[in-house]
């Protein structure tokens, strides 16, 4: 049973074009069946979330996280939270797993180099890129282009990390343009939940990879709010546990203290405020769920640890560098040579102004994955 400030299904705005309603699945597990098929999302598995893909030795690389291992430990989260505040779990889930599907190759450096080539085209933002995937780069059903998700996880997908405000990204203001998504407005609870579970699992992940790669090591991590004690009560519970086993069980106690405070917080803060729908929950000043004031502190004293040695470390930084030089060789070759495309997106291109050519490039190449634009740069740039 669902709370009454939960999405509910019967009382989804339905999809941009009506579909019929399936016998025995919900608008929202529709979403996620769909995305969970599209080809954006299985490019995840060879889409980086820190390390490139070919960094380190294979048996090590092998367990860094990737977008798609990522993608999976925030919807496991975001429906952990969900059921927990008796929100729609669906709903959740489905803006989990399509929240990264914009994310360019190469990770975060992927995106600010798009982002500055993108400069004088109207811009680029992953979240924007995802809508523009789900409604438009998706063609596999006879009837439409994207996936015709419903209003709810579009919205989600817009504004999970809060409203967004002018100037839009031109992806954004596009399908904004079709369906108004109000985006001046919080989202719904599930999506805030999304966004929550997102922070969760790479705090977590992040400081697991780091170790991994011996970035730093976890006598590093000894004087961090809520790591170091975590290892502490490791140590005071499990003396001598050898240090895989030691690792695993200090930071799957900081994933519960994470899961645990947004539980908690949003617990009291929807007792005391009493919500009677999802559009008193998008009409409120601020997101409802969120972690408390004093782990948000702790959680920005990790981040920072994490930039400076994980984020910003050298070989990180070079990696940074070589990657960054990839796409500006990559970029500005598809725009003077649209011949170079595949064959299925050169009409279009040659067709287009310089402003929608650069779209069309960056759709390709914002969709590629770490490896096969690795591939090509060699194959063209040599």
């Amino acid at each position: 049973m669902t709370a009454p400030y939960a999405c509910q299904p019967d009382d989804s705005r339905g999809r941009l074009l009506p579909e019929n309603l399936s016998s025995f699945r919900s608008p929202w597990q529709r979403d996620r069946d769909r995305i969970i098929h599209s080809s954006a999302f299985r490019r995840l598995k060879h889409k980086t979330q820190v390390f490139v893909e070919q960094e380190g030795d294979a048996y090590r690389g092998d367990y860094f996280r990737t977008r798609l291992t990522h993608t999976i430990e925030v919807a496991q989260v975001a429906r952990t939270i969900a059921g927990a505040l008796s929100l729609n779990t669906d709903l959740a889930e489905a803006v989990a797993l399509a929240h990264d599907l914009g994310h360019p190759p190469f990770g975060h450096t992927g995106e600010d180099a798009l982002s500055a080539l993108m400069a004088p085209y109207g811009g680029f933002d992953h979240n924007a890129q995802a809508l523009r995937i789900v409604t438009r780069l998706e063609r596999h059903y006879a009837g439409f282009d994207g996936l015709n998700l419903t209003w709810e996880t579009l919205e989600g997908i817009a504004k999970h990390n809060g409203p967004v405000a002018a100037p839009l990204p031109y992806a954004l203001a596009e399908v904004n343009g079709q369906w108004d998504l109000e985006l001046s407005s919080n989202a719904s609870a599930e999506a805030q939940v999304a966004a929550v579970a997102d922070d969760i699992a790479y705090n977590h992940h992040d400081l697991h990879d780091g170790l991994r790669a011996a970035l730093f090591t976890e006598a590093d991590l000894a004087d961090l709010p809520v790591v170091g004690p975590a290892f502490a009560e490791v140590d005071a519970l499990h003396p001598g546990l050898d240090r895989g086993r030691r690792r695993h069980e200090a930071l799957r106690r900081v994933f519960g203290v994470m899961v645990e405070d947004v539980i908690a917080v949003a617990q009291n803060r929807l007792a005391a405020l009493q919500p009677r729908s999802v559009e008193e929950i998008r009409a409120m000043d601020g997101p409802i769920i969120r972690f408390s004031k004093p782990l948000y502190q702790n959680l920005k004293a990790i981040k920072s640890f994490l930039f400076t040695r994980m984020y910003r470390a050298p070989s990180v930084v070079d990696e940074r560098k070589l990657v960054t030089a990839m796409l500006n060789d990559l970029f500005p070759l598809y725009m003077t040579n649209p011949e170079m495309l595949p064959e299925h997106w050169r009409p279009e291109a040659f067709a287009a102004s310089q402003t929608e050519r650069a779209r069309i490039v960056l759709d390709y190449v914002a969709g590629m994955t770490d490896r096969y634009a690795m591939a090509e740069w060699e194959r063209i740039c040599g």
